[in-house]
């Protein structure tokens, strides 16, 4: 698919805006935790910008937010895979840590509002990343729909060059 975006597309941006953010974010959480000197392995945490953390949870943090960060900056389709990989392992995350609360299986110290975190940063990294991918509606111009559809693509090039108004497909389709 990278042949298919340039490097300069205006949704590699978008790509990238969303990956450092969220990356950005997430370092910043991860890096209070580890100021304030959270225990590393206390199932109940303590409590850090309205969410509980431990220090294994800020490391997490730190890790995927450099992850993120990191695919913001190569940019294009490595941060849109990169934003759409994340945010469903935070969707799942949320899930599993669901389970696992109040329980000693509960390593990062989750509490429901890091579960409710964690399911809405998941849905805004993955829109993020599916940003002008995935849906229905794509329109013509956008490289995502040129490859997938590159007979009709070639057609509608080929209409614009010969066609009636010169950019104008016959018929007003577009």
């Amino acid at each position: 698919m990278g042949e298919h975006l340039p490097a300069d597309h205006r949704l590699a941006r978008v790509y990238r805006f969303g990956a450092a953010l969220m990356g950005l974010l997430l370092i910043g959480f991860g890096v209070t935790g580890f100021w304030v000197r959270v225990a590393f392995f206390d199932t109940h945490g303590r409590e850090i910008a309205g969410l509980s953390s431990n220090g294994l949870l800020s490391a997490v943090s730190v890790v995927v937010g450099l992850v993120l960060v990191a695919g913001g900056v190569v940019g294009g389709n490595a941060a849109s895979t990169t934003n759409m990989v994340v945010g469903a392992l935070f969707i799942v995350s949320g899930f599993v840590n669901l389970a696992v609360m109040e329980t000693s299986l509960n390593l990062l110290a989750f509490r429901m509002p890091n579960v409710i975190f964690s399911w809405l940063v998941g849905l805004l990294i993955l829109m993020f990343g599916m940003y002008g991918r995935v849906t229905g509606g794509l329109p013509h111009d956008n490289p995502y729909w040129r490859s997938r559809h590159p007979e009709q693509a070639a057609r509608e090039d080929e209409a614009r060059r010969h066609g009636p108004g010169r950019g104008e497909l016959p018929g007003g389709g577009g």
